[in-house]
């Protein structure tokens, strides 16, 4: 969703209870512009949860950038979406995990200074080459 991400998690633990947390990074802004998205996430949790929200699972609304400027009803409306197609069975498959990536990383020799990318230098001139040998 535009505003958030949530991700539902079935805690098996025999507990109907319904558990939410919020997060919202520093990307998003400073401090008084984080507490304002999770007072927002935190209306949007009591409003829907306990008639749309999973029970015996923890439910995590992680706040994205565009989510401080949208509309509540389209929050609302977003929200109640999420639930309701985290709550079905069949999730279409593109909500299954992914396959980790490989991370190559940027070690020793693989930046745009490092060396192993880098042609080498030329070879140096071998004395077969520069032997005055005359052919017989």
């Amino acid at each position: 969703m535009p505003g958030f991400v949530l991700q539902v998690r079935p805690r098996d633990d025999g507990d109907a209870a319904i558990r939410v947390g919020f997060t919202v990074t520093k990307k998003i802004g400073n401090a008084v512009v984080r507490n304002r998205m999770k007072r927002r996430m935190r209306a949007l949790a009591r409003d829907l949860l306990p008639t749309k929200g999973i029970a015996g699972a923890d439910h995590v609304l992680i706040g994205r950038q565009g989510g401080i400027e949208r509309d509540y009803q389209a929050l609302t409306a977003e929200l109640a979406k999420a639930l309701t197609r985290a709550a079905s069975p069949d999730t279409g498959g593109h909500d299954r995990p992914r396959e980790p990536r490989v991370h190559h990383g940027r070690g020793k020799g693989h930046g745009p200074r490092g060396g192993a990318h880098r042609q080498p230098a030329t070879p140096a001139v071998t004395q077969a080459a520069t032997s005055t040998q005359e052919p017989a």
